[in-house]
């Protein structure tokens, strides 16, 4: 299916928070070309720039939020102005998304955001460095039509200092790995979150690796070993799943 034969004209919506442009252009770019969407269906909230626009759920085919710089379990003094603030548009937001089951779907940043809504413990303990790992299905993640033709096992790219802890039986766990129990999740019917990021390709996240250099997610002397580590396999499937959210919900 082309962007031309999806049906509805109603667009998604991406809300972005990356500061630098270089990361931020080309997530946006990656989005695009995941989902197929035109930019004219694909609209960009950079949320680092300005203050979350009212949002009117009926208007929107659905909501996808990329990843973030930010932190939700950094403490509160430690946390920007802007981050305090876009954590407050956030919280408002997954709350009537999740009130009314509305498509909504958080790339990393979005375990933060809808984990909090949750009330799930978000911490280091299942931290992940830039790298790829095994993320395997569980019963309800094959069940699932995000998922559907997806591997039971796919390598995916993930970079993480938090993650959510334990999962409150109100959501529902998709997809876990060795070292993140919390890949995927389901809140509702419509709500899905990723740990691992779904956006990516290889030349994605080496432009990560670089922006986000001195951010500490990995030694200054580690630059080498974490470019390695991103081409330790071939990360193909993951993109599908923002495809199927598309072709889900344009209508």
């Amino acid at each position: 299916m082309t962007s031309a034969d999806l049906p509805g004209d109603k667009p998604f919506l991406l809300l972005a928070t990356r500061a630098q442009d270089l990361p931020a252009d080309e997530e946006y770019a990656l989005f695009l070309r995941f989902t197929g969407l035109p930019p004219e269906r694909l609209r960009r909230v950079r949320l680092e720039r300005e203050p979350m626009p009212e949002i009117d759920l009926d208007e929107v085919a659905g909501i996808v939020v990329g990843g973030s710089p930010f932190n939700a379990s950094d403490p509160w003094e430690k946390k920007s102005a802007v981050q305090r603030r876009v954590e407050a548009e956030m919280a408002a937001l997954v709350d009537a998304v999740v009130a009314r089951d509305a498509p909504f779907l958080g790339a990393c940043y979005g375990v933060g955001t809808l984990g909090t809504h949750l009330g799930a413990p978000i911490d280091g303990t299942y931290a992940e460095p830039i790298s790829v790992v095994e993320v395997s299905l569980s019963d309800a993640g094959r069940a699932d039509p995000l998922l559907a033709g997806m591997p039971d096992t796919f390598p995916a790219f993930v970079g993480h200092k938090e993650a959510i802890a334990a999962l409150p039986d109100t959501a529902t766990l998709l997809a876990s790995s060795a070292t993140c129990p919390v890949q995927m999740f389901r809140v509702g019917q419509n709500v899905y979150a990723t740990q691992f990021h779904p956006e990516l390709d290889l030349d994605g996240i080496v432009t990560r690796i670089h922006a986000y250099a001195s951010y500490g997610y990995f030694a200054p002397d580690e630059l080498d070993l974490t470019l390695a580590a991103v081409r330790s396999a071939p990360v193909t499937a993951t993109g599908r799943i923002l495809r199927a959210f598309v072709e889900r919900y344009a209508r």
